[in-house]
């Protein structure tokens, strides 16, 4: 039995699901028990594949602990894959104590991997580093470890607009998965760099908008302009950041504003775009003034707001131009994906009052893009918090953990 698992085992390393069924699909003892749910995982029969883990579980007994350990990673890898995020991550980390105080350190590994991956998909991104870091400079891993480790690295430097360390990651994932031979893992890494090349954001200049690819936002952002991001709903003022997603009023009048430089923004204009409405008297041109008072007072130091005859216009400090960032798409729903793509888990509640809208107008939009799997959910109820999919799609079921002995 021990040699028909260690070759179940080999073919689960590579992907063979099918093959290591026909190894071990007749036995019932704990191990071939565990193996049977990795290829069931693997197979996407999450639901079987959690109930064969348990088995194997209950089948080593309290004593084998490393065993036990493995399992668990399995089935934290599982619920990864189905995104069942909403449990606590405290038995994934004591499977990784267990793992790594008796010395299993490839399935120590994985089990680092796999808290990596479920903060990056929580929106914890200061988490995800924090556990990737003992991976960089790496110790001596599998290549398909490696590959997952570099996507890893790659999703937080996509997140922090580094083009750069971002390339070079997934060229050593690419180089990792090739070593490894998984081919569901090559397309990953293959599709993780694709999304280098599609568009990332439009520029929008008096009236023209111009499809930008990430690298092209990450130089626009760095050439010191003053960058009033639709994307992530804040200003980019050199180092500064100055977050308004919070701020839809504020927000909406910095656009109009930068729209129009170097001009004026005419006052009725910016009371419409504002505001919503057409024909204001004196309370919403007071108003426009206490709104941009305090739009100058976070501009402090970036940039002013001068007063004109017909409005008011943006005068940035230093800022040797003004330029804005639309999201690639237009519309409601692009204006949504915008706020979700800072990584951070948001509330319906608090979507809805940043794009000045109803929670239930929020809810119906939310839950299409979900069917279209450009968001996801994360808890229930009022618990409930939605974020944006990774930006680089990741394997989550290939990795599950190799040989397990037998109790």
């Amino acid at each position: 039995m021990q040699a028909l698992a260690t070759a179940a085992a080999r073919a689960l390393a590579i992907g063979d699901a099918l093959g290591a069924l026909r190894l071990i699909a007749l036995h019932d003892d704990p191990t071939a028990l565990a193996l049977r749910g990795i290829a069931m995982a693997q197979l996407g029969e999450h639901g079987r594949a959690r109930a064969l883990l348990r088995r194997a579980a209950r089948g080593f007994g309290p004593r084998a602990t490393v065993a036990r350990a493995r399992c668990v990673v399995a089935e934290a890898e599982i619920a990864l894959a189905v995104r069942e995020l909403g449990g606590p991550a405290r038995p994934l980390l004591a499977a990784l104590a267990t793992l790594e105080a008796q010395g299993d350190l490839a399935n120590a590994l994985l089990a680092r991997l796999v808290a990596v991956r479920r903060a990056l998909l929580l929106g914890r991104l200061g988490d995800a580093a924090q556990a990737l870091a003992p991976l960089h400079p790496a110790p001596a891993m599998p290549a398909r470890l490696r590959a997952v480790a570099e996507l890893c690295a790659a999703e937080l430097d996509l997140r922090a607009l580094r083009t750069g360390p971002a390339r070079a990651a997934l060229a050593r994932a690419q180089e990792a998965a090739a070593r490894a031979g998984v081919p569901a893992l090559q397309a990953e890494v293959a599709a993780a760099q694709a999304a280098l090349e599609c568009p990332a954001a439009r520029r929008v200049d008096q009236g023209r908008a111009e499809a930008l690819t990430l690298d092209a936002v990450a130089a626009l952002l760095a050439s010191g302009a003053l960058v009033v991001d639709g994307c992530r709903r804040g200003l980019q003022c050199g180092p500064h950041w100055i977050a308004l997603a919070r701020r839809p009023v504020l927000f909406t009048l910095a656009r109009a504003l930068a729209e129009a430089w170097p001009g004026a923004a005419d006052r009725t204009a910016l009371i419409a775009t504002a505001f919503r409405i057409r024909q204001p008297d004196e309370t919403h041109r007071a108003r426009l003034r206490v709104e941009l008072g305090r739009l100058r007072a976070l501009l402090k130091g970036c940039a002013g707001v001068e007063a004109t005859a017909t409005g008011y216009a943006l005068r940035p400090a230093a800022a040797p131009e003004v330029a804005v960032l639309a999201p690639p798409i237009a519309g409601e729903q692009a204006a949504l994906l915008a706020l979700l793509s800072d990584g951070a888990a948001w509330s319906t509640s608090a979507l809805a009052l940043a794009l000045d809208a109803s929670q239930r107008t929020m809810q119906r939009a939310l839950v299409e893009l979900a069917e279209q799997g450009r968001v996801r959910a994360v808890g229930q109820a009022r618990a409930r918090r939605w974020l944006a999919p990774p930006l680089a799609g990741f394997t989550t079921v290939l990795l599950l953990p190799m040989a397990l002995p037998p109790g």
